[in-house]
């Protein structure tokens, strides 16, 4: 299981962008993060950077997965649905659900989702 923004775990440095002149500013062989937005994903694919985007239904999860994102976020609440079509389809891309606290982890894991990411790391 992939844990992104635990305390007692070490995970990549993460930037949140909002659009593609936040590129300018990222560190380099960071992984950026932003609300999916066809652009963005296209400007990132183009360019061969790893990126992680958050969706909000399966259409964006294709999307994201097609053009090669590392992880795709959305909420927990859709999370079985996005990862049983991630499994069936074999994605590259890993399936992130968005938690508060680690005793969440326990839910997730039996929904077997690939991994968590932490909400405050999504601000």
């Amino acid at each position: 299981m992939i844990l992104i923004g635990d305390e007692n775990i070490p995970y990549e440095n993460i930037q949140k962008v909002e659009d593609i002149n936040d590129f300018l500013d990222t560190k380099p062989n960071s992984l950026v993060l932003f609300e999916y937005k066809q652009n963005i994903i296209e400007y990132c694919c183009k360019n061969s950077l790893n990126y992680v985007v958050v969706i909000k239904n399966i259409k964006e999860a294709i999307y994201s997965n097609a053009l090669n994102a590392k992880y795709i976020v959305c909420e927990k609440d859709i999370s079985k649905d996005i990862q049983e079509v991630a499994d069936n389809y074999m994605f590259d891309s890993k399936i992130l659900a968005i938690i508060d606290s680690n005793e969440e982890f326990e839910e997730v894991a039996k929904n077997q989702i690939d991994g968590i990411i932490y909400r405050a790391l999504l601000k």
